[in-house]
């Protein structure tokens, strides 16, 4: 599947891969986008990959010190992640103490995170978590997902677009596909979005 620069352009901005758009400016290719507009992402990015989470709540902080107050799920998910960044590094005495002093009030205030802060602590009851029935949440894509959380409220707290019309299409393109199947309606179905394979649905 071939893309414009325009599309390519907003699904990097949007999802906060500055690199790659430097790599295309350096490239010859014209880019309307201030890079320079992109940089706090930029570094809550990086931050969040490394696992240094007090340092992503301290940018978020400067960015936006009211970001995380309105947006009290966000705040658990963060400290979710610095509680697995803490049994990562098998530091537990400390992990249980946090989990204690910062993770179990947020569960009573919040009862919607419950089942979530359940399965983080049942980390703890495990020799290896990493190969627990929820060893997922030590996996990088546990991190991507938060990164990608924080990124969307960063936007949103911009007034800036959280979502690419790429991504807009394709959700469009699912519903309307599940619905035409549900009415057993044929219709020429798009099987693979990367290929572009396309196949007569009946």
């Amino acid at each position: 599947m071939i893309f414009d620069t325009d599309t390519t352009c907003g699904i990097l901005i949007v999802s906060g891969f500055q690199y790659l758009l430097q790599l295309r400016d350096e490239a010859g290719v014209q880019s309307p986008i201030n890079l320079e507009s992109m940089s706090d992402r930029i570094k809550i990015r990086e931050a969040m990959d490394l696992g240094n989470i007090d340092l992503v709540t301290q940018m978020i902080n400067d960015f936006d010190p009211e970001l995380l107050d309105m947006k009290p799920t966000l705040y658990f998910h963060l400290q979710q992640q610095k509680l697995i960044e803490l049994i990562r590094s098998k530091n537990i005495e400390e992990a249980l103490l946090f989990a204690q002093t910062e993770l179990a009030p947020h569960g009573e205030d919040h009862p919607e995170v419950l089942a979530e802060l359940e399965k983080t602590m049942s980390l703890f009851a495990f020799s290896e978590p990493e190969n627990c029935p929820f060893g997922d949440l030590l996996k990088p894509s546990q991190k991507h997902k938060v990164a990608g959380e924080l990124n969307s409220a960063v936007l949103e707290s911009q007034n800036q677009q959280t979502t690419t019309n790429l991504h807009t299409l394709l959700k469009i393109l699912h519903w309307s596909q599940d619905m035409l199947t549900q009415q057993k309606v044929s219709y020429p179905k798009m099987e693979d979005i990367s290929s572009g394979i396309i196949s007569n649905s009946t």
